[in-house]
């Protein structure tokens, strides 16, 4: 439950009874709460390798949406935020950190077209990467960046100064304005576009519209990645709006992509020398380790792993993570789709009807990550198992904030900084430009082993790609 009025009010106001205001004979004015400010610099600071921001007080204004009409500001904020707990709405609402129109209404107040709802919070940002934002490349009208892992592009949920757009604007001063051109996953790293003005954002917009530009990017994946070109056309399907959850469903939305293996690296064990990359040494397994399979599930318990070359035809949500999951080949470190505890042994692998595992049952698991279980992100044992089990994921730690007496998160672990999945290039389709970004540490040949440190051109994916699909 939210603490008391006065703690929270920037100018001292007393105390007030926390009792219903919509029972009264007109609304209270809302109380003199701090007011939102964007402070310069911004309120960063590095700590145990994570970007950090000090909590500060923070005001969301929304207009009332068509839905919320005729429902009581308690049932709206019950069913559609849920960042918090409800005794802590109630609250707020009784003590005018939630306001409509700029009034104290209390929980009962009925919402109508044309109602402006404010909440005033202290807001407690997630750290993120202290990496840097790499630059590709500059001119007058373009950033080309290389967008570290862990890190979302816009301000959304829990993340506002943590943001691409908002560390370059503190980087750049108050004259920048960031206008991203291409969208990336928080998780995802690589090649982002940033304009410095609405034409060049206009220009590239189009021109990724119109599909006139290719994008290629490479992922860490499970287990020794079939030889060649292949071609996974599976149609996905949302199955979950809430939780960002997508699978491969026959009345999903077409989708395809083209895969290549760039290297595989076998598991490696005390004794066995170093590993190689599959040019130069190609077998499944190392002399004198052989991986045994599981008890339930054709999956064996190290399979090494293998660094493949995406090419997305089409722009689904979690496209390459779906597909390569659907392959058999999930993202070594993915949260969701690598995650045995929701998806069972077998992780989605050609489970195109669901037969193995339903929706419903995949949706409720995953729901409980970050509750009350640590994530097992990492589903295949590997030379990293010990150090990610000693690491905690992000999750309720016990504690409340001194100030606001919000729930405390734990820090995120690796698992929530980073997705081995890359943005590698972009490029013309045309030729008139192209940017391709260094491999990511994670794909380059682990150490005592050969491997290839950079990629070649598109041109056999591009071939392997077929005929463009109307999304």
């Amino acid at each position: 439950m939210a603490v008391s009025v006065s703690r929270l009010a920037a100018s001292g106001a007393t105390q007030q009874r926390h009792e219903d205001p919509s029972q009264t004979e007109s609304p209270r004015p809302v109380l003199h709460l701090p007011a939102p400010s964007v402070p310069l610099p911004r309120p960063y600071y590095f700590e145990d390798g994570l970007r950090r921001v000090s909590p500060y007080f923070y005001t969301y204004n929304t207009w009332c949406k068509e839905r919320w009409r005729g429902r009581e500001l308690m049932d709206v904020f019950q069913s559609e935020f849920r960042d918090r707990p409800i005794d802590y709405y109630r609250a707020a609402m009784v003590s005018g950190q939630v306001a409509v129109n700029g009034k104290t209404v209390g929980p009962h107040h009925i919402l109508k077209n044309g109602d402006l709802i404010s909440h005033t919070t202290h807001r407690h940002e997630p750290p993120v990467t202290a990496d840097p934002i790499g630059i590709i490349h500059e001119d007058d009208d373009m950033v080309v960046i290389n967008k570290p892992s862990g890190v979302p592009v816009h301000p959304a949920g829990r993340y506002n100064y943590n943001s691409v757009v908002e560390i370059m604007k503190a980087e750049r001063g108050p004259g920048f304005e960031p206008r991203p051109c291409n969208r990336l996953d928080r998780l995802t790293s690589g090649i982002m576009f940033i304009a410095k003005h609405a034409k060049a954002a206009e220009q590239l917009g189009a021109q990724i519209f119109k599909r006139s530009v290719r994008k290629e990017y490479v992922a860490r994946v499970i287990g020794r990645f079939p030889d060649g070109e292949v071609v996974c056309d599976q149609p996905i399907l949302q199955i979950s709006p809430k939780l960002g959850l997508n699978r491969v469903r026959a009345n999903g939305k077409a989708a395809r992509t083209v895969f290549k293996r760039l290297a595989y690296y076998p598991p490696a064990s005390s004794g066995d020398g170093p590993r190689q990359e599959n040019g130069v040494r190609a077998e499944s397994t190392v002399e004198g380790h052989r991986p045994t399979a599981q008890a339930t599930g054709g999956r064996k318990v190290d399979e090494g792993y293998s660094i493949v070359r995406c090419l997305p035809v089409t722009g689904r949500t979690h496209q390459l993570r779906v597909h390569l999951q659907f392959l058999g080949h999930p993202i070594q470190n993915d949260p969701i789709y690598a995650n045995q505890k929701v998806w069972g042994f077998d992780l989605g692998c050609n489970d195109a009807e669901g037969t193995l595992n339903s929706d419903e049952d995949i949706i409720t698991r995953l729901s409980r990550m970050g509750k009350d279980q640590v994530a097992d992100a990492v589903a295949y044992y590997d030379e990293m198992v010990d150090d990610y089990y000693k690491k905690k994921a992000e999750k309720m730690s016990g504690e409340v904030c001194a100030v606001c007496s919000t729930p405390l998160y734990t820090d995120p672990g690796d698992q929530e900084l980073s997705l081995w999945l890359h943005s590698l290039r972009y490029e013309d389709a045309e030729g008139a430009w192209s940017y391709v970004s260094p491999l990511p540490v994670w794909a380059l040949p682990p150490e005592g082993a050969s491997g290839p440190t950079q990629v070649g051109g598109i041109e056999d994916l591009v071939g392997a790609a077929g005929p463009a699909i109307d999304e």
